[in-house]
């Protein structure tokens, strides 16, 4: 990732949670259409989703501990999401790497993000 794709990402955590899904999408329709291909990106697409999805829900949480359990499924998603991306990348040509890792490390970071607001309630 460049210095100016890190400096464009969104401050709004929504708005950055829905990037991640959308770019996500994005690379699932470049890669080769394999059985493993397909059956990967299916989970990926749905927990890079849930990400964002998830983080709604905690914005909208009626209590501070069902804020916290919904930041928690929100970074186990990330986590999740960075596992089947990982798996793409071992299992596809080098040309995919690049973007590929670039969203791993996307999801990293909204693992770590989500883990200092957890840790501050």
């Amino acid at each position: 990732m460049t210095n100016d794709q890190k400096r464009e990402r969104p401050f709004d955590l929504e708005e950055r949670t829905f990037q991640f899904a959308k770019q996500v999408r994005e690379f699932i329709r470049k890669i080769p259409k394999t059985i493993a291909n397909i059956e990967d990106g299916k989970q990926v697409i749905r927990s890079s989703g849930s990400v964002g999805a998830n983080y709604i829900e905690a914005n909208e949480a009626f209590s501070k501990k069902d804020f916290v359990m919904r930041l928690k499924i929100s970074r186990k998603e990330a986590k999740e999401s960075g596992y089947w991306l990982r798996l793409i990348i071992a299992a596809n040509e080098e040309k995919f790497e690049e973007e590929g890792s670039s969203l791993v490390f996307e999801s990293l970071e909204l693992k770590k993000i989500f883990s200092s607001i957890i840790e501050k309630c």
